[in-house]
């Protein structure tokens, strides 16, 4: 789902081609990126237009990208891929640095095909905000907080996003550290306290606003809306319902995470829902719906 929220479109494939640039980081699922600068159907011609390739002062290292089977392409072993970055590498005008480079170039060969270009490995931003201060067992882990939030906002540029019922902040904190404009709010004070200090542990700032949903003015882009399911709140099918009516009042698009399907209570709302998915949390499973 968070696929298609990026590129339109998803695959089966354990790569994917897109002329939509995302930062790997972003994602939870994305390993890395390749940027095409070069291909050709042999090797000699690629090599010959690497030759092009002048870096000046800067550092460079050349990584082979084939260390695993991709579709119906096999590895290429470790041995091999060395030997192939090596003479690679010394085709290109530039000083080589292994260990700390300025620029990081990719190869791989893929159906019949060599690509070369820019490469950038994903750092799993995701991972270093697992340990918050204030926990709750119900609370969705930051990995599905992370791709609910690219779900949510998968271009990131003058979006304005609200989060009315953020709990502890997991879906405040990745948003936050993306660049995201968010505002959370919640209706219970302990709750938003705990919140903000999770967001301010990660040394991030955001605004978490205490009330109900019903009392927002302000239009937003879009709405993140975790029904709440927790030790301090959990909202019965009348309560969801009035969330969901005010979220189509103050949002043009939300993502609505829930623990069963509320439907008709989202088309009663006025959203129609355009994708779902389901998210598994041991055996606790939430309903991922995005609707506008």
């Amino acid at each position: 789902m968070e696929m298609r929220a990026f590129f339109g479109h998803d695959t089966e494939l354990n790569y994917l081609f897109s002329e939509v640039e995302i930062d790997p980081s972003r994602s939870p699922f994305i390993e890395e990126r390749l940027d095409v600068l070069y291909t050709a159907t042999d090797l000699i011609n690629l090599k010959e237009q690497i030759k092009q390739l002048t870096l000046g002062e800067q550092t460079y290292k050349v990584l082979c990208l084939n260390k695993r089977d991709m579709n119906m392409n096999k590895k290429i072993e470790h041995t091999e891929r060395q030997q192939l970055e090596r003479e690679i590498g010394l085709l290109i005008d530039g000083e080589p640095d292994l260990d700390n480079p300025d620029c990081l170039f990719g190869v791989i060969y893929l159906d019949g095909v060599w690509y070369f270009g820019p490469y950038t490995k994903s750092e799993s931003v995701w991972r270093k905000h697992k340990d918050k201060p204030q926990q709750y067992s119900t609370a969705l882990n930051t990995r599905i907080a992370r791709a609910v939030v690219n779900i949510a906002v998968p271009r990131i540029e003058n979006i304005k996003v609200i989060d009315p019922c953020c709990g502890i902040g997991t879906v405040l904190i990745e948003a936050l550290s993306m660049g995201i404009s968010i505002e959370g709010r919640d209706i219970n004070w302990h709750v938003c306290q705990g919140s903000r200090k999770n967001i301010a542990h990660f040394g991030l700032k955001g605004t978490v606003t205490r009330g109900p949903i019903a009392e927002v003015e302000d239009h937003y882009d879009v709405a993140i809306i975790d029904l709440p399911y927790n030790v301090f709140t959990h909202a019965s099918m009348d309560e969801q319902a009035e969330i969901l009516k005010h979220a189509r009042r103050i949002a043009d698009q939300a993502v609505v995470v829930a623990i069963d399907t509320p439907d008709n209570v989202m088309e009663e709302a006025g959203f129609e829902i355009i994708d779902r998915c389901v998210a598994k949390k041991q055996t606790f499973l939430r309903h991922i719906i995005l609707c506008r």
